[in-house]
């Protein structure tokens, strides 16, 4: 999906504050846990929370979500499922769920995955029912409607729908899902022109730059689009999203490999966040180095 920045679960408020009549110690834990998963280490996440009971929904969502960071998707899902039980109000609880099924519907033969495909069009639709003004689940919906095919629930008309209501939330989003329809259209020079809209919507959001540069790349316009990723390694040098961005580009386009190699390296060297590129985005883009 697109690379919006994830809503954590629970908002600002850590999960162990989060737990009626939490055991003493408790809290610990759980903030341990917390604190192991904005640092990425899924794997003690999900040792700690394993072993915490009972387990409400929030622990269980906090589980789900670390299972589909490290890429074992079916045990995400079993998770966030539950979660989903105990709190069926939650549209974040439904937007997650709805990747790790997308995921699994990636992973899966023909047959197998267009009634995973159809759970992930309805995980969406619910987030975005439950919160009108989630717009990480509004992109994934987005993003769903314009690349599943009719058979599923994808089109191009619902995806219009859902960019229409992004654009209400957010100027440079707004740009952003215009360009997206115009390159499905193979309109290019509309969708340049939208990018280069939603940069100057938001001139500081070196996310909005590296939008544009991976965009040049793939019309062939290397200059200029690596001219582009300079300046946002200038902006932020040490960000993650910037060096996995260029390395994709350069791998997408089967040239600078070398160089593209030596950036994921780096990429592998920097502390990371969960709004980074996961474990199974850097394995698939390794795995066309070979």
């Amino acid at each position: 999906m697109r690379r919006n920045i994830r809503w954590r679960l629970g908002g600002a408020v850590p999960l162990f504050l989060m737990l009626p009549g939490a055991l003493p110690g408790a809290g610990t834990d759980l903030q341990r846990a917390q604190e192991q998963y904005e640092r990425t280490d899924y794997g003690a996440t999900i040792r700690i929370l394993l072993s915490y009971s009972p387990k409400d929904a929030a622990i269980n969502a906090l589980i789900g979500k670390s299972y589909y960071m490290d890429g074992q998707y079916k045990s995400s899902t079993a998770y966030l499922e539950k979660a989903i039980a105990a709190d069926g109000s939650n549209s974040g609880y439904y937007d997650w769920l709805g990747k790790a099924y997308g995921r699994r519907a990636e992973q899966s033969v023909f047959i197998s995955a267009l009634p995973l495909a159809v759970k992930t069009r309805e995980c969406f639709e619910k987030a975005a029912a439950l919160d009108p003004a989630n717009r990480e689940a509004l992109g994934d919906l987005f993003e769903f409607y314009l690349q599943a095919p009719a058979i599923v629930g994808g089109g191009m008309d619902k995806a219009e729908a859902i960019a229409a209501r992004i654009g209400e939330l957010s100027e440079p989003e707004r740009h952003f899902v215009r360009a997206r329809l115009a390159e499905k259209r193979r309109n290019t020079r509309e969708a340049e022109c939208e990018l280069r809209k939603a940069r100057d919507a938001a001139p500081k959001d070196v996310g909005r730059v590296i939008d544009l540069a991976a965009f040049l790349s793939k019309q062939g316009r290397y200059q200029e689009s690596d001219a582009l990723f300079e300046l946002a390694s200038r902006s932020d040098p040490r960000s993650a999203k910037v060096i996995f961005a260029r390395a994709a580009a350069y791998i997408n386009s089967g040239r600078n490999l070398p160089e593209a190699q030596a950036l994921l390296a780096e990429y592998a060297d920097l502390p990371h966040t969960p709004d980074d590129p996961t474990r199974g985005e850097i394995a698939r883009l390794t795995q066309k180095l070979r």
